[in-house]
């Protein structure tokens, strides 16, 4: 939730608000206070139409500390309101810390909710009051106060609502203390490979080094057996019988005076004279523009890896679905392993439905093929060996294959292989269904689980998403913070030709600059006037993993998930495309594809 959103609805009757925050927060942007209501500083008590802004959190510097926030407390007065914020990452702030503080001054709270804020995770709005007043449901509604009825439904509340959160804040500190073991257990294993890998790079280029020495031995003597031969007299001798017979009329009435020649220079010179000294592959590799040798031709390229790699023991049908975000190497029973040594994979896949169903590996992990257990156990001495991680994708029962359990797994994901959204059909799932697969059980999202266990490249990247907006005045900037926090797949950075006012938009971790866009793809919001629902971004997305189109946008003809020669206005381009200055008009001529979603769902 927005700051705004939890603030405004508790502003009827308030003409002034009262920063007291007191640390290094500056909260003006958040507020996008209503007319008639004024933002002040100040250190007298806090009473009727009033309300005061103050946190707390670990920053002392910037949250505030707990002394300012009980400081400010003692200067509510009757009528007085306040929103009190929480810098405390977690599910659960400290607020028992200020509670003895709100109850000792008659302070009662009245909503608390979580907010999507880098530095501020909760705030509580409360006020100070003589009487108890009506608590508010989960949408911020008031319920009617029935006196001891209410105090009743406060008091059962928070007993059951400590039974359900007593049990998840166990589950959570326990799945902390897991994900640290992890990463400790992750970051020893990488050192140690590290240092693996190294020691076999070392072994490797000795073994390279002493390779080519004895390739310039050889080459050395052959090229002198070669200098031999061409200035042997049996070879030029041969050279002079061969051109006479091949022209006798010209060549052979100069033979004798030819070979007449050749016995002349043989007692001469003698034979050690007539052999130049042989060039060596040094020699050679001077004569080059930069002084290197150069490979004709190479398999491999040095640029940054900017996608996943796999090598896997796949299906058909997951391998094509993975393709669409990764390199996929699919492993055979004969040559495995030699693929997991030249392509140096992120990690290396079993799909456990691979092992039970048709296929190379076929009964691997039921006992009923011990050959195939075997090859399968040195592809993961040699991802070991190589310091990748082995992991087991358990989309079925683990009853199937047993024996899968007990090799050498770095990581297990129990989870299904996820869904490509072009296999959906719009028509007969509906938007519904494709925006729950996109956001929770594509198979890019099953991807990105893989690459974050395995330190790879996130294929998570390919939906970032930057804005281009130009707000003309605070209206116009106050309503763009508004439709881009309400995008329910939010941009990953604005782009603004003055970033002043966005400062709402950083503190949600959206990057906000000026230049280039960097995000994958490009939408244009420059125009301030136009409607655009929390859904536009998280449907053109959906669409366009649907399609793999290159530009999407609305038609004024409302056609839906269908491709069409031109788009009235681009809503969501390629960056690529958006970069290249080409005018919409000729994308389709260019060969690019062009994606139409309707503007409205039918009611």
């Amino acid at each position: 939730m927005r700051l705004t959103d939890l603030l405004h609805p508790h502003l009827d009757g308030v003409t002034t608000v009262v920063d007291a925050t007191g640390g290094g927060l500056r909260l003006e942007p958040y507020l996008h206070l209503p007319d008639g209501v004024a933002l002040r500083t100040c250190q007298r008590p806090i009473g009727e139409g009033e309300l005061v802004l103050l946190s707390y959190g670990p920053d002392p510097a910037l949250h505030g500390t707990e002394a300012d926030c009980l400081a400010v407390l003692e200067r509510m007065r009757p009528g007085g309101r306040g929103l009190l914020l929480f810098g405390h990452p977690g599910p659960e702030p400290p607020y028992h810390r200020l509670l003895d503080g709100l109850v000792a001054h008659r302070c009662q709270v009245l909503r608390a909710t979580p907010l999507d804020y880098l530095h501020l995770h909760a705030g509580a709005v409360f006020a100070r009051t003589d009487e108890l007043l009506p608590p508010h449901d989960w949408f911020g509604r008031p319920v009617p106060s029935e006196g001891f009825a209410t105090t009743l439904r406060i008091a059962d509340e928070y007993v059951l609502a400590d039974l359900v959160s007593r049990s998840l804040r166990a589950r959570v500190l326990d799945l902390e203390r897991r994900a640290k073991e992890a990463e400790r257990a992750r970051d020893t294993a990488r050192d140690e490979s590290l240092a693996e890998r190294l020691a076999a790079a070392v072994r490797e280029k000795d073994k390279l080094a002493s390779d080519l020495r004895g390739a310039r031995h050889r080459v050395g003597v052959l090229e002198a057996r070669v200098a031999m031969l061409e200035g042997s007299t049996s070879l030029r001798v041969g050279r002079a019988l061969v051109s006479a017979a091949r022209s006798p009329r010209r060549k052979a009435a100069g033979l004798p005076r030819e070979l007449y020649g050749l016995w002349r220079a043989r007692r001469a010179t003698p034979r050690k004279a007539a052999a130049k000294p042989p060039a060596t592959v040094d020699d050679l590799a001077a004569t080059a523009a930069d002084g290197r040798l150069h490979l004709a031709h190479r398999a491999l390229t040095s640029a940054p890896r900017d996608r996943l790699v796999l090598a896997g023991v796949l299906t058909d049908r997951t391998a094509a679905d993975f393709t669409a975000d990764a390199v996929v190497n699919r492993l055979l029973p004969h040559d495995g392993s030699l693929l997991v040594r030249r392509t140096d994979p992120d990690a290396v896949v079993v799909q456990l439905s691979a092992c039970t169903g048709d296929g190379p590996w076929s009964l691997a992990g039921t006992g009923l093929a011990p050959d195939l257990d075997r090859r399968l156990a040195e592809l993961l001495t040699e991802a070991h060996a190589s310091g990748r991680a082995a992991v087991l994708w358990q989309d079925a029962p683990a009853a199937t294959a047993p024996g899968l359990a007990h090799l050498s797994w770095d990581a297990v994901l129990d989870a299904d292989t996820g869904v490509r959204l072009s296999r959906l059909d719009p028509a007969e799932d509906g938007r519904e269904r494709l925006r729950e697969v996109f956001r929770q059980d594509s198979t890019r999202v099953r991807l990105a689980e893989l690459a974050r266990l395995v330190g790879a490249p996130d294929p998570l990247e390919a939906r970032r998403v930057a804005v281009l907006a130009a707000p003309r005045d605070r209206a116009g900037t106050a309503r763009l913070v508004a439709q881009v926090l309400d995008q329910l797949h939010r941009p990953a950075e604005v782009l603004a030709p003055d970033p002043a006012g966005l400062e709402e938009l950083t503190g949600a971790g959206i990057a906000v600059r000026t230049g280039p866009p960097t995000a994958a793809w490009v939408a244009d919001w420059t125009d301030p006037a136009e409607e655009r629902p929390g859904t536009l971004l998280l449907d053109l997305l959906c669409a366009q993993e649907h399609s793999g189109a290159d530009a999407l946008g609305h038609t004024a003809t409302g056609d839906d998930y269908t491709f069409v020669p031109a788009l009235a206005r681009p809503l969501l381009v390629r960056r690529s495309l958006h970069l290249s200055g080409t005018a919409p008009e000729s994308w389709c001529g260019q060969g690019y594809r062009l994606f139409a979603v309707r503007g409205k769902e039918p009611s």
